[in-house]
């Protein structure tokens, strides 16, 4: 990535603070010019006082100086104040801009990209962003500036020892480029380590009962070990590099003192300069590396946010690959249920294909069991008529339009979709089944409840639909979650309802009340049922055997058994199971 590129994509979210921005440089204008005059105080001070022994003036220029110090103590605060509220401003909207991206991107996105790495976008590096967008191109600024002034106040003062001193210059610019490169190539190494390492975290910490159930604890050391020992070596190397460039920078700083000392030392005993002057050259000397070292410093860390800002980038630029192209007016709109797939072809990865001219028409109204051996593209089906993912050929049509044509978020609200682990959010579980209709009154809820069989043990509860689910609903058993996500999947009452093997880890009580609430809920409904239990799917108007991403076999239970072929073999060895 270029940096003119960078610089574009951060432009936008520097733009709503441009009066901030204005401020802020204007302070730091100022700042700067006044750093640059106290050299000339201390001229004026010894010339004028101390070297002719004359102190009758004096507390006039005492009034001057403080004056000039209290307005550039405002300066300071102004400074802090304000790149303060630019970096928590910056970071923020850059971290929700992130999480909006995010919740945009279809399922594939999330298929290819581990859950470490996209927490490590949202969180440390915005925070990296923010900061070096508020401190480290300030500093910049701010030394830039005074490095300006200063030259001008040498100039002034003599011109042939400004020259002398300046000679340093193309030293420290060569320094500056040489370095660059090498602390950068670390830094986005040590960014890339940081998403390893927060992904192994986030999955020791999912799987935990997994690692202890297979006494893993050790074996998952070592390897995150190795992990942040990569990070170890990628960020020793990084503050190895940044170590030097200092002390490097130091040195140069130095040798424009010792020439500043000689020839303007020489200058003195020449009478060719006073000492107040040689004494604000030395002055100026030091302020003059003061700020290439504040430069130096910021220019390292700007190396850092920069590869933090390529990895956020890299996410905000990526493509969203299901986007609305809506023609259709859906005011006052409620789906039938009819669903076609038409010549469909869908892969997740290139040569791996999954369905290949696929085709499927279900009537509205009917309840269609899938099928079939893992791996076989019973949850792609579903998933491309949720539209999760889109065809890569072919055409989906719902009621007998493209469902292209329809607003993806009204389209959704559509359906109620119950997959087979079910996700809580943390709240209560009136928050939970809200979700599915944000502006759902309590009655409506508690109807939802009723209707999937939910309520009777909501109610046992001391809490009540005011219980807290826990993170995940770790507070609840399997089959009250599931419950529950179903409630949350009527509530809106969806024309096509989608259950993805919504049985496969409950208890038999459990999915005795599912079978129930399928029975009441699903007339007039169209319905997807992904399951291995036979007492699922038995009663479906249709069973659709899917084979290696074809339909091997159509028809109702009974039909399918006298067939005596793929169905009524996996029936057989569910059996036996």
């Amino acid at each position: 990535m270029q940096n003119i590129s960078l610089r574009q994509q951060i432009l936008p979210f520097l733009r709503p603070y441009k009066k901030q921005f204005i401020l802020l440089t204007i302070v730091t204008v100022l700042a700067g010019a006044i750093d640059a005059i106290f050299p000339f105080l201390t001229k004026y001070v010894i010339d004028e006082f101390i070297v002719p022994n004359h102190f009758d003036t004096i507390h006039v220029f005492a009034f001057l100086y403080f004056s000039i110090v209290v307005i550039q103590t405002i300066n300071v605060w102004l400074f802090i104040s304000l790149a303060g509220k630019i970096e928590t401003f910056v970071a923020h909207d850059v971290r929700q801009s992130a999480f909006q991206h995010l919740q945009n991107l279809s399922c594939s996105f999330y298929d290819r990209n581990s859950v470490g790495w996209l927490m490590a976008r949202v969180t440390s590096d915005c925070e990296r962003l923010g900061a070096i967008i508020a401190w480290g191109i300030v500093d910049i600024a701010w030394g830039a500036f005074t490095l300006l002034f200063v030259v001008i106040a040498m100039f002034i003062l003599n011109w042939k020892l400004a020259l002398i001193i300046l000679t340093v210059v193309p030293m420290l610019l060569f320094v500056s480029m040489f370095f660059q490169k090498i602390i950068l190539k670390n830094y986005r190494g040590v960014r890339e380590n940081n998403a390893q390492i927060t992904g192994a975290f986030n999955e020791e910490i999912v799987g935990i009962n997994t690692t202890k159930t297979l006494v893993r604890e050790e074996k998952n050391f070592e390897e995150f070990q190795k992990l942040t020992d990569k990070m170890y070596t990628s960020s020793f190397r990084a503050s190895i590099y940044s170590a030097m460039f200092f002390p490097i920078v130091q040195i140069i700083a130095m040798f424009g003192c010792a020439l500043a000392i000689y020839f303007g030392g020489n200058g003195v005993i020449a009478g060719a300069i006073t000492y107040g002057t040689l004494v604000a050259f030395f002055s100026y000397v030091k302020l003059f590396f003061e700020p290439v070292n504040h430069i130096a410093k910021a220019f390292a860390e700007l190396q850092n946010a920069r590869a933090a800002a390529e990895k956020i980038f890299t996410l905000l630029n990526t493509p969203v690959e299901i986007t609305d192209n809506v023609t259709k007016n859906t005011n006052d709109l409620k789906l039938r249920g009819e669903v076609e797939l038409r010549k469909v072809h869908f892969h997740y990865k290139e040569g791996e294909t999954v369905l290949s001219k696929f085709d499927l028409h279900v009537q509205a109204g009917q309840v269609v069991a899938l099928v079939g051996e893992t791996g076989s593209g019973k949850s792609t089906i579903v998933s491309l008529v949720s539209r999760f993912y889109q065809p890569n050929s072919g055409q989906v049509f719902i009621d007998g339009e493209n469902y292209e044509l329809y607003p993806i978020d009204w389209y959704r609200s559509q359906l109620g979709i119950v997959l087979q682990t079910p996700h809580l959010f943390s709240g209560t579980i009136a928050e939970n089944i809200r979700y599915g209709k944000l502006d759902a009154s309590q009655q409506e809820i508690e109807q939802a409840a009723k209707l999937v069989y939910a309520h009777n043990f909501i109610v046992d509860f001391p809490k009540g639909y005011n219980t807290e689910v826990g993170e995940e609903g770790n507070f609840l058993s399997c089959g009250q979650k599931q419950l529950i996500s179903f409630a949350r999947a009527i509530i809106t009452n969806p024309s096509i309802i989608i259950m993805d093997e919504a049985t496969a880890n409950i208890d038999t009580e459990t999915e005795f009340y599912i079978q129930k609430a399928i029975s009441r809920i699903l007339s007039q409904r169209t319905c997807f049922i992904i399951a291995h239990r036979l007492s699922t799917i038995r009663s479906a108007d249709r069973i659709l055997a899917i084979s290696n991403g074809k339909i091997a076999e159509d028809g109702n239970h009974q039909q399918l058994l006298a067939q005596k072929g793929y169905y009524y073999n996996l029936c057989n060895k569910a059996l036996a199971i």
